[in-house]
């Protein structure tokens, strides 16, 4: 924390920030338009330098593919400054960026291009807002110019997570780490120079209240303060009213260090959260900029609020920090052990209220800090009252207790902010079960087998032997029987399904479909035409075309009429993949194809009518919304239909745009899944594929934006949004309510981990730990990374109860 508050006469010159005038010749060179980069090439350039060469902007190494941005050039490796567009994906090796006639820098990547800057502007002339030229200035800031050499955009004003001498972060700006060292996206921290003042580190995924903070300037009440690295190396304060600085790190001895010129000073909140302050001086023995540290904070860096993920503690060993698991949990990704931990123990349900004594015990850690707030403190005598008021608490899995105050703080799981301080006298207590998951097994029934020390010997006499004999001339006997009756059973059957197949040629001519297809009725345009009254009911919309109510066998059957009415290519492939995906399955929970229509470019396909409508209409357009039990009853039959798609059918299918509109109810109220119109079919063999993307926004999984193969989990991740909506009854992304509650998954993710589920439902009764499993399944499900995600099976299992549920990590590290 900072401490005293200095405040100084901050001269004018402070603020004549390098790159904010014209450009000069000796500190930039001019990019003209027509000028480009390319990753690899050898007629183009990478990237363009600054005129000392100790910056460049351009391409660089982004695992797999390239990014554009900023980097420091003559150390070792790159270090980058500021990336452009973070969050998208890398480009290939095959892209070129280029700075317009136009006055745009258009970067080009598989045929698509996209507007890499976009610069706004106050005045009405188009002239004022067009690049007509760039330069890569000295002091690390990139900047566009109109045609009267202004400045119309600059890298300072938007900064990623750095800040370099010159540089201000402006009331309300941000500075976010990087999600690794390799990956310069978005991370998991983050630096807010807030209206109030104050300068302050977040955990990314908190809600930025004073509990969440680990370090801050303690500069309360400083009205419009903004953060300032000068290129003198001093970080502090600013007050653009009174021009006063305040210092923030409160490192005399080194502002009566000799500052040498063209030393480069670069601040920045790194991937592991600590804010920290670099200076690189150019060494002519070498040739190269040496870095070195100046100052970093927090001091210790296990007060990095939420660099360990949840149930886990972070302690100071090696010199660097560690993500152990707390006692009763183990790693939820080996790999990865800043994901958190999740119990390793099957709880036990609580009955009248109290706690099962005997199936649980307490394990006591010494000097451990629990950050996150208690709900519920008493005075106690000792630490074995605590621990013994804890087991008893069905709601308490963990307590402090501070031998000073004689305070016992009690703590629900699970545990967001934990770290070991050996300074600190606090004595932990965690709960764990006595029946751990390794240890379950089903008991055998060993009553028959041999006692040891009496053995068994069997004597076999002559009528035993007859009778033997005769066991097995008798079997033999109906062994031949049996195969003999199966032989005449298979011949009839082969010749009913011979006529039946001939017959059916007959009628549907040759379209193509595979033998399982050509059960389907084949029904002729105008037959379909008037069973709709020439498609006069509209039941919905989709994007190759509408569906119509229909009526056959004079009214008392009503079907579903899909009519395929956008371009003749689109269809006829939706056409195709429809019948092979659905025309071979049979479920309860998929909607049924009882037919089709293929007259010349005509294409029609006949459905079971569904009476009740969709999952959307019920969750979204009407007053009345499902009960509870409804909502959960619903919610299973989608997991199965799933899961027969991707694990019981011949060759698994990838449904691809899993959503409530796709969902529709019969009139007994069972969910089935319809529309496979962007279906996607495996070989037997196969558990992924390459294709372009499909689906619906708001419910695709991250791998369709990254040209990766997809597989089953795509779906998995659909599902699990899906589920959500079930559980809240309202959508994914909603602009009608309180800001953090727009985004649904953050905000349900926020609920489990601030224990506030009751939020997501109002006022309505429900069984807490049905709705607790029903949100855990459904952050599982939409982890970013495919491998975290359960599959259907493992959904159906865990939400009817059967597999225990481990705490989820948060699910979206990279966009949450």
């Amino acid at each position: 924390m900072a401490s005293n508050i200095q405040i100084v006469v901050f001269l004018l010159s402070v603020f004549c920030l390098a790159g904010d005038g014209a450009p000069q010749k000796h500190s930039s060179q001019i990019i003209n338009p027509g000028s480009s980069l390319s990753p690899q090439s050898t007629h183009q350039p990478s990237s363009w330098p600054s005129s000392s060469g100790h910056f460049a902007f351009g391409f660089y190494q982004q695992g797999d593919g390239f990014a554009v941005g900023i980097w420091l050039v003559g150390i070792e490796g790159k270090t980058i400054v500021w990336t452009a567009n973070r969050d998208d994906p890398p480009v290939t090796l095959n892209a070129m960026l280029q700075l317009t006639s136009d006055g745009k820098l258009v970067l080009s990547d598989r045929g698509q291009q996209k507007n890499l800057i976009i610069v706004t502007t106050s005045t009405n002339s188009s002239t004022d807002s067009a690049a007509s030229s760039a330069s890569m200035l000295d002091s690390g800031d990139f900047v566009l110019y109109n045609k009267r050499f202004d400045v119309i955009w600059k890298s300072f004003n938007h900064p990623t997570d750095t800040l370099l001498g010159g540089q201000i972060l402006p009331i309300g700006g941000q500075l976010f780490s990087s999600f690794s060292e390799n990956d310069h996206s978005t991370g998991r921290f983050h630096l807010n120079m807030q209206a109030d003042g104050n300068l302050v580190l977040y955990p990314a995924n908190s809600e930025n209240s004073r509990a969440d903070s680990y370090w801050s300037s303690e500069t309360y009440g400083q009205p419009k303060l903004q953060l300032y690295l000068n290129t003198t190396g001093r970080l502090v304060l600013i007050n653009s009213t009174r021009w006063a600085d305040f210092n923030v790190l409160n490192y005399d001895d080194l502002s009566k260090a000799n500052h040498k010129n063209g030393t480069i000073y670069r601040a920045t909140v790194d991937v592991d959260g600590n804010f920290q302050l670099y200076s690189y001086e150019y060494d002519e023995s070498i040739g190269k900029l040496r870095p070195s540290l100046m100052w970093f904070k927090p001091d210790n860096p296990c007060d990095v609020k939420g660099l360990c993920g949840l149930n886990s503690y972070c302690t100071f060993n090696d010199n660097k920090p560690n993500c152990l698991c707390l006692p009763g949990s183990d790693y939820a990704a080996s790999d990865h052990m800043i994901l958190g931990c999740s119990r390793n123990y099957t709880q036990v349900e609580c009955k009248d209220g109290k706690e099962n004594t005997s199936s649980y015990h307490m394990s006591t850690m010494e000097n451990m800090v629990l950050e996150d707030a208690a709900y519920d403190q008493a005075q106690m005598s000792t630490v074995e009252e605590c621990s013994r008021s804890c087991l008893e608490d069905c709601n308490c899995g963990a307590a402090v207790f501070d031998s000073e105050s004689n305070i016992c703080a009690k703590q629900n799981l699970p545990l967001r902010y934990v770290r070991r301080d050996l300074e600190e006298s606090t004595r932990a207590v965690f709960k764990v079960g006595n029946i751990t998951s390794s240890n379950i097994s089903n008991n055998q029934n060993n009553t028959n087998l041999p006692i040891p020390g009496n053995p068994i010997t069997t004597v076999v006499t002559t009528t035993d032997k007859k009778v033997i004999e005769q066991i097995l001339v008798l079997t033999l006997t109906l062994i031949i029987f049996s195969c003999a009756a199966l032989a005449v059973s298979a011949f009839y059957i082969f010749k009913i399904r011979l006529l039946r197949y001939e017959r059916l040629t007959e009628l549907n001519g040759d379209l193509g479909l595979a033998d399982e297809e050509l059960t389907l009725r084949s029904f002729s345009y105008n037959e379909l035409r008037r069973a709709t009254n020439g498609f006069k009911e509209e039941l919905g919309k989709g994007s190759f075309g509408a569906v119509y109510k229909g009526a056959l066998n004079k009214g008392k059957k009503f079907i579903a009429v899909k009519r395929l009415e956008k371009l003749v290519e689109e269809g006829e492939r939706e056409f195709r993949a429809e019948m092979q995906a659905i025309g071979r399955t049979h479920h309860k929970n998929l909607v049924r194809l009882l037919g089709y229509s293929a007259e010349d470019s005509k294409r029609l396909l006949v459905y079971e009518y569904m009476s009740n409508g969709s999952l959307a209409d019920l969750l979204f357009r009407t007053e009345w919304h499902p009960t509870w039990s409804e909502r959960v009853t619903i919610a299973l039959d989608v997991a199965r239909g799933l899961l027969y798609l991707h694990e019981e059918c011949k060759a698994p299918i990838i449904h691809c745009d899993i959503k409530p509109q796709n969902i529709l109810m019969d009139e007994f109220w069972n969910a089935k899944i319809s529309d496979f119109g962007l279906a996607k079919l495996l070989m037997p063999d196969q558990t992924r594929t390459f294709t372009g993307v499909r689906g619906t926004r708001g419910y695709l999984a991250p791998e369709w934006q990254k040209n990766t193969p997809i597989s089953v989990k795509a779906d998995v991740y659909s599902y699990g949004i899906v589920l959500l909506e079930i559980v809240c009854c309202r959508r994914n992304m909603d602009v009608n309510v309180r800001a953090e509650e727009i985004i649904l998954s953050t905000w349900v993710y926020k609920c489990f981990v601030g224990r506030e589920l009751h939020k997501l439902v109002g006022g309505e009764e429900v069984d807490k730990k049905t709705l607790e499993n029903m949100v855990k399944v459904g952050l599982w499900c939409i982890q970013d990374e495919p491998a975290l995600r359960p599959s259907m099976k493992s959904v159906v299992l865990m939400l009817q109860g059967i597999t225990d549920i481990a705490i989820p990590p948060c699910p979206t590290a990279t966009s949450m």
